[in-house]
C-alpha cells in the first residue's frame, strides 16, 4: 500500500499506534454502505391516514359522513368568522390528505391552508379544531422536502411545540407526530425544531403515564432529532435525551425499542466523545440483551449501536465485551438473515483491530470457526467483513493469535478464495492479510510451508492473474507477494528452509525464539 493510500485511509482506523507499514484495516467506510437500506429500516416521515389508529374525539356521530367538500368549499369554510364552518372545513382538508393515494397536497399547498391551519394551531379554546388543523399539516409535511418547507416557513413549529403542553393527549400526539415529520426531512429542518426548545416539550411529556401511541410517537420524533449529519445535531441537546433513551430500551414495546435503538445507532455513528456520552448512561448491557430477541426490527437498530461502540476507542470495545457482545455476535453470525450477518461480522472486524487481549476474547469465544462459515457459504457482503476480520488479526493479533487463524479455525482456503472477487477493496483486504502472513511466516522460518499451502489452495494461481489487473495497487501487491515468496531458484533461502519433522516444522534457533508454542506447521 503506498503512503498516499495509508495517509488517506487513516482518519477511518480506529485510534491506536501499530508497527506494520499496512496501517490499521479498522474502518468505517462500511458505514455508508450498511446505511444505503436505511428507508426499508425506518421510516423517517409518516402520514395519517387511518383514523382508528388514534383516538380521536372527532368521529361523526352514528357513524355517518357527511357529504365530501370541494376544494373550494373547504377553503371557504376556512376562512369563515364562523366556528364550526371552520372546523368543517379543516375537517375536509384533513379528510382529503388522508387519503391513502394520492392526497392533494400541492393542491391545497396552493390554495392557501397551510397558514390558515397554522392559526388555528393557537386556538387553545378549541382543541377539536387544533387537532384536526395539526392532523391536516402533518400530512402535508409527510410530503416531498418542498412541501415540508411550506409548512416549516408557515411559522408552524413553535406552535406545534406549543401544542405539546395541550391538556388534550391527541392534540399533543399530533403535534408530536407533525414536529417527527419536519425533523425528519434533513438536518436543516430538524435543527429548526431544535432551535424552539423541543426537547423541554419532549421530556415535559415523561412527566406524567404515557400512552403508548403517544410513547411511540415520541421516541419516533427523537430518533428523527437524533438522524442526520452535515452538521450533526446539536449534541448539548441530544445528550439531554440519552438519559430518557436508554430507559425506553428496558420498555417491552417492539416499536419502541426499535426506534430507541435507532436513535442511539444515531448518536453512535459519530465521535468517540459521543459513544461514550451513550455508555455512561448504562445502555450498553441492555443493547446486548436485545441482540438476543427474535424481532429483526430491533436487533439491526440494537446491532448496529454495538457495531459503532466497537469503532471507538479500547476501553469502549471492552464494554462491550464485558457486557458479553462476542457471545451474542457469534450468534448472530449464524443469522439467516443476511443483513445481520454482515453487519455482526462488520462489529466482529472492528474488534479484531484492537489490542492483542480483545483478539484472545473473540478467539476465546471461537467466532473465527463462523467467520470461516461466513467467508464460505456467506452472501459476497458479509464475505467482505469477515475477511476485514481475518485481516485486522492478521495486523495486530500476536503470531500465535494468527497460527490459530490458519491451524485452528482453517480460513486460508476460504480467506484466498475472495481473491477472485470482482472488488477491488475486498481483494486488496486479502492481499495485505496474506502479505502479513507472509511476514510471520518468514520471521518464523515457515515460509516455504505457507508457499505450498497457499498454492495447493489455488491461492498461487489467483495471484498471478491479479498480476493483470486493471487496479495498480492490486497487481504491485500480487506481484510483490510472488516475487518475494514464490520466485524459483532461490537456493540459498531453500537451504536454510526448516525441514518437516512429524508434521510439523523444525525451525532453526533463531527462529524457534519467536515461534508460537507448538511451531508454526499450519
Amino acid at each position: 500500500m503506498s503512503e498516499n493510500t495509508i495517509s488517506s485511509r487513516q482518519n477511518s482506523y480506529k485510534s491506536h499506534s501499530i508497527s506494520t507499514t499496512e496501517g490499521r484495516a479498522r474502518r468505517h467506510e462500511v458505514t455508508l454502505e450498511l446505511r444505503k437500506a436505511k428507508k426499508e429500516d425506518q421510516l423517517f416521515k409518516r402520514r395519517n391516514i387511518n383514523e382508528d389508529d388514534v383516538t380521536s374525539p372527532l368521529k361523526e356521530v352514528n357513524g355517518q359522513s357527511p357529504k365530501q367538500m370541494t376544494v373550494d368549499e373547504i377553503v371557504m369554510a376556512m376562512n369563515s368568522n364562523d366556528a364550526d364552518r371552520q372546523f368543517q372545513g379543516v375537517q375536509g382538508a384533513r379528510k382529503m390528505l388522508s387519503r391513502e393515494r394520492n392526497p392533494p397536497i400541492d393542491l391545497m399547498i396552493g390554495h392557501g391552508i397551510v397558514p390558515i391551519c397554522v392559526r388555528f394551531l393557537q386556538k387553545f379554546e378549541n382543541p377539536l379544531l387544533q387537532f384536526e388543523s395539526a392532523w391536516a399539516l402533518t400530512n402535508i409535511a409527510s410530503g416531498s422536502s418542498e412541501q415540508t418547507r411550506t409548512v416549516i416557513e408557515a411559522n408552524s413549529v413553535p406552535h406545534f411545540i406549543a401544542l405539546l403542553q395541550s391538556n388534550t393527549l391527541t392534540v399533543a400526539e399530533q403535534a408530536v407526530w407533525a414536529l417527527g415529520n419536519i425533523a425528519g426531512d434533513g438536518a436543516v429542518a430538524r435543527d429548526i425544531v431544535f432551535s424552539h426548545n423541543a426537547v423541554d416539550g419532549i421530556l415535559n411529556l415523561f412527566k406524567d403515564e404515557i400512552p403508548i401511541s403517544l410513547l411511540r410517537n415520541i421516541i419516533w420524533l427523537m430518533s428523527n432529532l437524533c438522524r442526520n449529519k452535515n452538521p450533526s445535531p446539536p449534541f448539548d441537546q441530544i445528550k439531554r435525551m440519552l438519559p430518557v433513551l436508554s430507559q425506553l430500551l428496558m420498555n417491552s414495546d417492539t416499536q419502541v425499542l426499535a426506534d430507541a435503538c435507532w436513535a442511539l445507532s444515531y448518536v453512535t455513528d459519530d465521535d468517540n466523545n459521543k459513544i461514550q456520552a451513550v455508555i455512561d448512561t448504562g445502555a450498553v448491557p441492555r443493547l446486548i440483551a436485545l441482540l438476543d430477541c427474535n424481532e429483526p426490527s430491533i436487533i439491526v437498530p440494537a446491532l448496529r449501536t454495538v457495531g459503532n461502540i466497537v469503532t471507538g476507542t479500547d476501553t469502549q470495545t471492552d464494554s462491550v465485551i464485558a457486557a458479553g457482545g462476542l457471545q451474542r455476535l457469534a450468534q448472530l453470525l449464524q443469522s439467516a438473515k443476511q443483513n445481520i450477518v454482515k453487519e455482526a461480522a462488520w462489529s466482529i472486524s472492528n474488534i479484531t483491530a484492537g489490542n492483542t487481549k480483545q483478539i484472545q476474547e473473540v478467539i476465546n469465544t471461537d467466532i473465527f470457526h463462523y467467520i470461516r462459515t461466513v467467508l464460505e457459504k456467506g452472501d459476497f457482503k458479509s464475505q467482505k467483513e469477515a475477511a476485514w476480520a481475518v485481516t485486522n488479526t492478521t495486523t495486530s493479533g500476536t503470531p500465535e493469535q494468527i497460527v490459530d487463524l490458519i491451524e485452528k479455525y482453517q480460513v486460508l482456503k476460504p480467506f484466498c478464495d475472495l481473491l477472485d472477487a470482482k472488488d477491488s477493496r475486498t481483494v486488496k483486504v486479502v492481499l495485505t492479510g496474506l502479505a502479513n502472513l507472509f511476514t510471520l511466516a518468514e520471521k518464523l522460518g515457515g515460509t516455504d510451508n505457507l508457499c505450498l499451502m497457499v498454492e495447493e489452495m489455488g491461492g498461487l494461481d489467483k495471484l498471478e492473474s491479479l498480476q493483470n489487473h486493471e487496479n495498480e495497487e492490486i497487481y504491485k501487491k500480487a506481484f510483490a507477494i510472488i516475487d518475494t515468496y514464490f520466485a524459483e531458484g532461490n537456493d540459498a533461502e531453500n537451504e536454510l528452509a526448516p525441514k518437516e519433522v512429524n508434521g510439523a516444522l523444525e525451525f532453526s534457533a533463531g527462529a524457534t525464539a519467536n515461534a508460537p508454542e507448538g511451531g508454526f506447521s499450519f
